[in-house]
């Protein structure tokens, strides 16, 4: 018999589970030390940007600036202006409190006539500025003390608002509470697969398992990330998100390989054929599901993104280490345990086992009774959750996003409605030969002088010029708070009428702007560029692997649109929930009425490489039924009952460890655990359970079509070994090893 890849991975390793099991163990332990000895090589900002962002972050990255970190302390009162005796006071004790603490320099009081830009035109309410000195990307772990300084002023001052906000304060107070929101999601997820794989299995054993196999991966991709980075820098984002997909493909292809074994002990074979037999069929749908994830993830290649680059590459290492797992450690550990896989029987739960679901069976019988009537219903569901979609509008997360519940917050805000703009600012970057000439200096004061003329852009307006006078940065107010159309007007103002007007008139002299309305409005732009290309090269190439797969033409246009499908559907309720702010209240969470700009084309691989994972395994039971012999009205019945439970089990896992990610602070995060959770229940149900069943009753023997044109391609490797197990077997290589067909 001519076995497939999988089959003969689970037939060698079984066969020596020794030497498996220790060459497992020594590959994560020496992953993750070597990846940790090494270090992440982190990808710099100026990578991360876009378009024209990226042109200035670039220049600034060369220009020897340092980097400061600018700080601002908002004082204000509901009674008092800054001409009052007592406003001036306190004015005065933050800047002695400031000054006191080291490394804080370049203190700006709004007392001084040169920094009138720093009173707010109420008068009421006042900032007094300064820099944190050294490396802007080391400046939130020096800014504790400044703000402890601050906090004295404030409590000394109970009349008068004392609070501060800058880059450093805000990434000191956002890194830990997003530090602990990750560590907590983390450790959560952990126990609650545990849970979900106890009910599932019924037994300790079988339930820890996946669980151990999964994370032992994680270790061992994030060593291996760690030395990737070194070629590919890595986004902070990377390892949570080899996390995310670790658990979920790790556990779901132990799921799938433990049940078909259990399964097929159930139906009389002995241990050595029941996994010789899982091997050769759940395990070559593990394999083919792990390449179809492993495309959708290189899509996020082409976005010509660094930080997508990087979770690409976090993400192929994970399903790369998973499938090798889930084909080589799973079996051998299986063969060695036996039926003591089941030990640890949970009373109750392990009685229902290898029975089938009762509540999918009632349904699906009824969706292949009324194919026409379940398919109409389901496609027009989902179709109607998808149509949102049309409205789907994207931004950058800002600190407007973040709970109100986290002072930094309040502060940003109240620092942005007494100076709007002030706090997310466009920096003009001038790079030339020599930008103190009178004609570099007379054209930018020009440019300030009619950005301030439109309306659109306001005080304060800073400047700074680097060392070696070949660049200068002109920090400009911009309308808006930073992240809505006002902003992106103001943006597009500047950069197109504005800057050629002025600087742009000068020969040998560049003025590209970044900032963080300019991040986001380049961010978007290229996302939407690239997102034909991110989606036809994950479609076009699961397309092809399937069509290879099935042998069919149909199966890979069906999985493409019931896929699509299911996204859609997803992004639809994202629009609702978060766009359009229903269930806000109930939900508990403040919506910014945008999804992050990152989340459609990350959630497309994401979802699509997932969703996959469950067509394929359904449809391979389906297919090994229909070569042996079994009509395709009886296989899609059988096959899909038979997996509906497993299935449900992977779902839950999941379902529930996105859902946790919905208890994070950063709205964006909140949107992916929402977004993924969603898809994941929606292509788990009414996909999977009614309108997959319902199409390809309706399509009957056309679901296997394959023009004669094609007839060139290979035979699948489903059916021929399945039945064909028990008619031969040969030895094993040991005592503990299975037979082999």
């Amino acid at each position: 018999m001519n076995s497939n890849l999988a089959a003969r991975a689970g037939r060698i390793s079984a066969a020596h589970w020794k030497s498996a099991l220790i060459a497992w163990i020594v590959f994560c332990i020496g992953a993750a030390v070597i990846g940790g000895a090494a270090g992440t090589k982190k990808v710099t900002e100026a990578d991360t940007a876009s378009g024209g962002t990226q042109k200035a972050e670039k220049i600034l990255a060369t220009a020897g600036f340092g980097g400061r970190a600018g700080e601002s302390v908002l004082i204000s009162s509901k009674t008092q202006t800054i001409s009052d005796a007592a406003f001036k006071v306190v004015v005065n004790d933050v800047v002695k409190a400031v000054s006191a603490v080291p490394n804080m320099e370049n203190v700006r009081s709004p007392l001084d006539p040169a920094n009138v830009g720093q009173i707010a035109a109420s008068r009421s309410d006042v900032l007094v500025q300064f820099d944190v000195a050294g490396d802007a990307t080391k400046a939130m772990d020096k800014i504790q003390p400044t703000l402890d300084a601050v906090a004295k002023v404030q409590a000394a001052h109970r009349d008068f608002v004392v609070s501060e906000f800058g880059e450093a304060s805000a990434n000191h107070i956002l890194s830990k509470t997003i530090g602990d929101d990750f560590k907590r999601a983390e450790y959560s997820s952990l126990p609650v697969t545990l849970v979900i794989l106890l009910v599932a299995f019924g037994a300790l054993v079988a339930a820890g398992l996946p669980v151990l196999l999964a994370f032992s991966g994680v270790l061992a991709t994030i060593g291996l990330s760690a030395l990737a980075s070194h070629l590919v820098p890595a986004g902070d984002a990377t390892q949570s998100v080899i996390l995310l997909i670790g658990m979920a493909v790790g556990v779901d292809y132990s799921l799938f390989y433990i049940r078909r074994e259990r399964e097929e002990r159930a139906s009389g074979l002995s241990s050595k054929e029941a996994l010789l037999r899982t091997a050769a069929t759940s395990g070559y749908a593990v394999l083919i599901s792990g390449a179809t994830v492993l495309i959708a993830m290189a899509g996020m290649l082409f976005t010509g993104n660094a930080i997508f680059t990087s979770i690409a590459v976090g993400a192929m290492l994970m399903v790369a280490v998973a499938l090798i797992g889930s084909l080589s450690i799973l079996p051998a550990l299986m063969s060695k345990l036996g039926d003591r896989i089941n030990k640890g029987r949970i009373p109750l739960l392990g009685r229902r086992e290898h029975k089938e679901s009762r509540v999918w069976g009632f349904i699906l019988d009824r969706v292949l009774r009324h194919p026409v009537i379940a398919a109409v219903a389901s496609g027009g569901a989902l179709f109607a959750l998808a149509l949102p979609t049309m409205t789907l509008h994207t931004q950058l997360p800002s600190f407007t996003d973040l709970p109100k519940s986290l002072p930094i917050v309040r502060t940003y805000e109240q620092i942005q409605k007494a100076f709007p703009g002030a706090q997310t600012p466009a920096e003009v970057v001038v790079a030339a030969p020599d930008v103190t000439t009178p004609d570099v200096q007379a054209a930018i004061t020009a440019m300030e002088k009619q950005a301030l003329a439109t309306g659109q852009m306001t005080e304060p307006i800073h400047s700074e010029i680097n060392p070696a006078k070949n660049v200068e940065r002109i920090s400009i107010s911009l309308a808006g708070d930073g992240s809505n159309q006002v902003s992106v007007n103001a943006l597009e103002t500047l950069r197109n009428t504005v800057i050629p007007a002025t600087i742009g008139r000068l020969p040998g002299v560049s003025a590209p702007v970044t900032g963080q309305t300019a991040g986001t409005h380049d961010f978007n732009n290229q996302m939407k560029s690239h997102a034909p290309l991110v989606f036809g090269f994950v479609l076009a190439l699961c397309f092809v692997l399937l069509l290879v797969t099935f042998r069919s033409i149909v199966i890979p246009i069906k999985a493409v649109l019931l896929n699509l499908l299911s996204v859609g559907a997803a992004y639809g309720l994202l629009v609702l929930v978060f766009q359009h702010r229903w269930a806000e209240g109930i939900l508990g969470f403040h919506s910014n009425g945008a999804i992050a700009s990152w989340l459609p084309l990350f959630l497309f691989v994401i979802l699509f490489g997932l969703s996959m994972d469950y067509h394929v395994f359904i449809l391979s039971r389906v297919k090994e039924l229909v070569d042996a012999g079994v009509s395709t009205p009886e296989a899609v019945a059988r096959g899909i009952k038979g997996t509906a439970s497993t299935v449900t089990s992977a779902a839950a896992v999941m379902v529930a460890v996105f859902a946790i990610f919905m208890t994070l602070h950063t709205i964006d995060i909140k949107q992916m655990g929402f977004g993924l959770a969603a898809a994941i229940l929606i292509d788990a149900t009414i996909v999977r359970g009614v309108l997959l069943p319902s199409v390809m009753k309706l399509l009957g023997d056309w679901n296997w079509y394959l023009p004669r044109w094609l007839e060139w391609l290979p035979e699948g490797s489903f059916g021929h070994e399945f039945h064909a197990v028990h008619e031969t077997t040969v030895p094993a290589a040991d005592a503990d090893a299975p037979a082999t067909a």
